[in-house]
């Protein structure tokens, strides 16, 4: 007879090797912060003519919200950390000011890597990278655990490199992330462009490209999409995005169901956390309210862990966001598909990625296409939602040189 310790035996062995695999977007994973260098000195704020001084204290201690929070305009600085130095770049970590999908103002946190060679007239452009998934909770945004914000294959010498935390990753005692927040994802990009650009020796001109992967990809289109009516004094030179998370209100085949499952919950809970009015207890199983606290002491891999058997024992909703007017609606609202902005796109799945499978990012493409989006389009065969970061790597470098060379762009959409 099938018992239930043996049914139990078996779901959990198909959780566990299911967990394996949907380790959700990026592979980012939670790790102990980096010790910092100390140092003296002063940061300007250009939006306030004040000095901010450099913060020297430890690097749990950098990360702990000033109360009350200062009032401060979009991208004005909170707290300068100098992190390293390397023969060609200087590393800092910053806190600024930003703003949440309702314009309340929230700290964040981002790395700025800049060149300590000579500054073109006008200033570096900025590399702007929008992270991957690493979870809710503030202690996992990937400052903690990275040394330097990603170059994407440009020189130490061609850019300003920035990559925020996103609101609510990063500085402590926060709401949890909102996760794939469209406005909230790209305010925390945009304003840490303006951080950069508030410290002298950074030199961070008004040009500045977009790139992302995975939720990063949502990230970098966000950020696009909004930079003309809330950064309007940037200018966007082009977008990456490989492999990004969109067409959120869509199910394909595989594992799929037990990904977007996992991605819904984290979806709710963080809209929960910007508004008020979502109600998580009308959607989920007593199962999912139990686990959820996993978000506020987990990241990516513990939630996974803590998440995939709930799905496989279909105990994660009793009402479906997805479904529900509601919270489709407010799902509908971060979208990225459907939309377009004047400067090009690099697009780009793979075949064997069951994270965001391959024809979700081809919906995506149409969509963008039929919006009129000028869009480079690649489908690696065989890529897999790691890989296709390595099998891109040269089309990436190539399309981001490009831009800054003002090189005409290939649209795909046009063939």
């Amino acid at each position: 007879m099938y018992t239930e310790v043996h049914r139990s035996r078996r779901v959990r062995a198909i959780a566990g090797s299911v967990a394996a695999i949907v380790l959700v977007v990026m592979g980012g994973a939670c790790s102990g912060s980096s010790s910092a260098d100390e140092s003296t000195g002063t940061a300007r704020s250009a939006a306030t003519s004040t000095m901010v001084a450099l913060f020297t204290g430890s690097d749990e201690a950098f990360y702990e919200t000033p109360d009350p929070l200062p009032e401060g305009k979009p991208g004005e600085l909170i707290r300068v950390m100098k992190v390293g130095t390397t023969p060609k770049t200087e590393t800092l970590k910053v806190m600024y000011h930003s703003r949440d999908a309702h314009r309340l103002d929230r700290p964040a946190t981002a790395m700025i890597t800049y060149p300590t060679a000579k500054a073109p007239a006008g200033g570096w452009p900025v590399l702007a990278t929008s992270p991957g998934t690493v979870g809710l909770d503030a202690h996992c945004g990937v400052s903690h655990f990275q040394k330097a914000a990603p170059a994407w294959g440009l020189g130490d010498d061609e850019v300003v490199r920035v990559e925020t935390d996103y609101i609510g990753l990063g500085p402590t005692d926060q709401p949890l992330h909102a996760y794939l927040s469209k406005p909230s994802e790209g305010h925390s990009v945009l304003d840490a462009i303006r951080a950069a650009r508030q410290i002298p020796e950074v030199h961070a001109g008004a040009d500045f490209l977009s790139v992302g992967h995975s939720q990063g990809g949502h990230g970098a289109l966000s950020a696009s999409q909004i930079a003309a009516d809330y950064a309007a004094e940037l200018h966007l030179l082009g977008t990456v995005a490989l492999a990004p998370a969109a067409m959120l209100d869509k199910i394909y085949g595989g594992i799929d169901p037990i990904v977007t499952s996992v991605l819904t919950s984290m979806v709710l809970y963080g809209a929960a956390s910007e508004h008020p009015d979502v109600d998580v207890d009308d959607y989920v199983t007593p199962e999912l309210a139990e686990a959820s606290k996993v978000f506020r002491t987990g990241c990516l891999e513990e939630i996974t862990n803590d998440l995939v058997p709930l799905v496989v024992e279909a105990k994660m909703f009793k009402t479906d966001p997805r479904t529900a007017p509601d919270a489709k609606s407010l799902i509908a609202e971060n979208e990225v598909a459907g939309h377009r902005v004047d400067t090009p796109l690099y697009l780009a799945g793979g075949t064997n990625d069951d994270r965001v499978v391959e024809q979700r990012v081809r919906d995506l493409y149409a969509s963008l296409c039929e919006a009129g989006q000028v869009t480079e389009f690649r489908i690696f065969g065989g890529a897999d939602h790691g890989s296709i970061l390595t099998e891109s790597a040269p089309d990436v470098k190539a399309f981001l040189e490009a831009r800054l060379a003002g090189d005409k762009p290939v649209d795909s959409c046009d063939t």
